[in-house]
């Protein structure tokens, strides 16, 4: 019989195993809400799941404290109190002295609470006191004295407790006796003598402090003397100065050399030399007499022959008088040229001074910062020298006047007693051992489960696994009970199956909706995938055996079917099978029987007439369409090699035939861990879904896993969480 075909359109077999999963900011609704709860577990999560480590811890602990103290003799504590201050404010007047004139200062003197506690337990003063308590018991030394003294301060009070405790109360008594006399000596004697040998301290801080000062001062004054300024900054003023002053003058230098320099040029020439003898008035006198003659020989030759007496003694005096003339040029131009060169010896000279002047400066110049680097040292060490004088001398004088003050004696106000009954130090460190316990016992379980390799919650899945989470799988225990029976033999059961369920108390009833609701939510997010193109065929695997992939797959198809698809659950592993046996189908025929051999598909697949868990709280028209839209194709005969079946083209034709039948198309795949079956599988399909079982899935598993899928380019639509894994 000729199977019916689908209502719905079915995709082309060339799209099957080509589609990848979408970006997860594009299917924010595939996200499990448990996503958003944070990535780190909860404090109380990880208690409740580590109890039983809590818990040991703890006792452990409790016990051996309580061990340690069994044996612990009990202690007897008492103490006494001190006055050590006025309970008005004490004030000091003193004359201090200021220009001028006199003028009185009062000063509230304090006690330094802390530092009194500890001159208290110095062994200095401790000492003379331990003597004392070594007369009546010489075990007592001062470290077990000081182990069990304790002095402290009442806030907000000018009191001292001291208290001291040990296991005898008559001990404790004497000792808190003898201390109370020593610090009562300490506050009338031996505080003076401090007081007197803090002065003498003091003094001899002063003259060594003086001494520097005096020393420093010689020094600075040396320095100044040498580098002969008083202060580096005035003379660092002057120096620019100076520069300034060279330059202009070097410029000015420079400009008359030029005009000397071309003036002596202009001299060698023509015009220069005209220019020169121009000015000359000597030069000029002869020239005047040299024209006057020119001029009359030119008259008397117009008058007389060439030959005429007149005429030959003008042109004598003509004669006589050039050479004279001549001499006087030379010498006019000697003499100009002379002072031009004299001129220009001495800017030349003058420049050199000035720049032998503005390398003298220059060098200052350089030198100043480090003349002042060292002028800031001194002048630093003299300011700290004469502050720290100043502090001595201050302290030196408060100090005078505290030990010419008169002072007040302590007063114990409450005198040691006798103790009565022991601390109850067993109960106290009880207590405190369980408190440590528990403490520990938190440590070591968030320890444990920081190291922890095993993703427990779908937030930590879904980081690891850095895909959708598709949907969580609650936890079942109806699947624990065997709730699945079939009825393919009797179809009765399943009104007597519905009758059971329905007789359950709510809760069950309230947890199998829950666990129906949560593979209609699943079906659903996987429609929303790609709701361009339907997906018309999943594979479903997981990292390693017992995750529950059987479980979902079965569950899934359910779910499907009864949401009005044509859905057939197809039993791919062929190794240990799983689904053939929770829909109790029978195994003669199957899958490996369908690849091998020339049967039609028709004759293996079954129809499932079954109701489940996961169909309870559903109405009864869900329930008949699931009933007759759920199909399933057992495992067949086990196969001593899977693989050369899956990846055979016979394989490849069957999942084309189930995809134009089906709408949707399930296949429970072997582990995906070292082996190729759900690989070689899925890339005939439109992609896969791996199930993590929280609690048992571990990150190493996952990771290796992802990786193998993603080298193969295998869609990966997301992951499941199941935290109720049946398989």
């Amino acid at each position: 019989m000729e199977m019916q075909q689908p209502n719905t359109p079915s995709i082309p077999i060339a799209n099957n195993g080509r589609s990848y999963s979408p970006p997860e900011y594009l299917i924010p609704s595939i996200v499990n809400n448990d996503s958003e709860a944070g990535d780190t577990p909860q404090l109380l999560a990880v208690i409740r799941r580590r109890f039983p480590l809590v818990l040991g811890v703890a006792i452990s602990t409790t016990i051996a404290i309580a061990a340690a103290t069994s044996n612990q003799k009990p202690t007897f504590e008492s103490d006494f109190q001190l006055l050590v201050e006025p309970v008005s404010a004490e004030t000091e007047t003193f004359e201090q002295l200021a220009e001028g004139a006199g003028s009185q200062v009062t000063q509230t003197i304090t006690l330094d609470y802390a530092t009194q506690i500890q001159v208290l337990l110095s062994p200095k003063l401790m000492q003379p006191i331990v003597k004392q308590i070594q007369a009546k018991y010489p075990d007592i030394t001062y470290s077990q004295l000081s182990q069990n003294l304790g002095i402290s301060q009442p806030e907000d009070t000018k009191l001292l407790v001291v208290t001291y405790k040990d296991d005898q109360a008559e001990k404790v008594k004497f000792v808190l006796d003898q201390l109370a006399q020593g610090y009562l000596r300490y506050s009338q004697q031996e505080r003076q003598s401090n007081l007197r040998q803090g002065i003498q301290f003091v003094n001899q801080q002063i003259t060594q402090n003086q001494r520097r000062v005096d020393s420093l001062q010689r020094e600075l004054q040396d320095f100044r003397q040498k580098n002969n300024f008083v202060d580096p900054d005035t003379q660092v003023n002057r120096v620019a100065q100076q520069s300034g002053g060279l330059e202009q003058k070097r410029i000015e230098n420079e400009r008359e050399i030029a005009e000397a320099q071309t003036s002596y040029n202009n001299l060698q020439g023509r015009v220069g030399a005209v220019s020169a003898l121009a000015a000359d008035a000597a030069y000029q006198s002869f020239l005047m007499q040299l024209r006057e003659i020119d001029s009359k020989i030119a008259i008397e030759s117009a008058r007389f022959q060439d030959d005429n007496p007149a005429l030959d003694a003008l042109r004598d005096q003509r004669r006589n008088l050039l050479p004279i003339l001549r001499q006087e040029a030379r010498r006019v131009l000697g003499n100009k040229l002379a002072e031009s060169e004299n001129q220009l010896s001495v800017l030349e000279t003058r420049r050199r001074s000035i720049s032998n002047a503005e390398q003298y400066i220059d060098r200052q110049g350089q030198r100043l910062p480090v003349v002042a680097r060292l002028y800031a040292d001194l002048q630093r060490e003299l300011d700290v020298a004469t502050a720290s004088l100043n502090r001595f001398l201050q302290t030196r004088e408060n100090l005078q006047v505290g030990a010419a003050q008169k002072e007040v004696p302590w007063q114990l106000i409450a005198p040691p007693e006798l103790p009565g009954s022991p601390e109850d130090l067993r109960s106290r460190n009880l207590m405190l051992g369980g408190l440590a316990g528990l403490l520990l016992g938190i440590t070591a379980a968030l320890l444990a489960d920081k190291l922890d390799n095993t993703l427990r919650t779908a937030p930590d899945l879904k980081r690891h696994a850095k895909l959708p989470i598709l949907g969580t799988i609650p936890y079942n225990p109806e699947l624990r009970q065997n709730a699945i029976v079939s009825v393919i033999p009797r179809l009765l059961q399943v009104d007597r199956l519905r009758e059971s369920l329905r007789s359950q108390p709510k809760s069950s009833y309230y947890t199998a909706q829950v666990f129906s609701e949560s593979f209609r939510s699943l079906y659903t997010n996987i429609l929303l995938l790609n709701s361009n193109t339907p997906i018309k065929s999943i594979t479903i695997g997981s990292a390693l055996p017992g995750e529950g992939k059987s479980t979902v797959a079965m569950h899934l198809a359910q779910a499907a079917a009864a949401m009005g698809q044509r859905v057939l659950l197809v039993d791919a592993d062929l190794r240990n099978p799983q689904v053939t046996k929770l829909l109790d189908l029978p195994n003669e025929t199957g899958l490996s029987d369908l690849i091998q051999t020339d049967l039609h598909p028709e004759q293996v697949i079954r129809p499932v007439y079954q109701s489940s868990p996961s169909l309870v709280g559903s109405s009864a028209q869900s329930q008949s369409a699931a009933t007759q839209n759920l199909f399933a194709v057992a495992s067949g005969q086990i196969e001593v090699d899977p693989t050369r079946l899956l990846s055979s083209l016979k394989m490849r034709q069957l999942v084309e035939y189930f995809h134009k039948v089906f709408d949707l198309v399930i296949y429970d795949t072997p582990p995906l861990l070292s082996l190729a079956d759900s690989s070689l599988l899925a890339t005939h399909t439109d992609g896969m879904i791996v199930v993590a079982a929280l609690g048992k899935t571990d990150r190493a598993s996952l990771a290796e896993t992802l990786d193998s899928l993603k080298t193969r380019q295998i869609p990966i639509w997301g992951v499941v969480a199941n935290t109720g894994r049946k398989d």
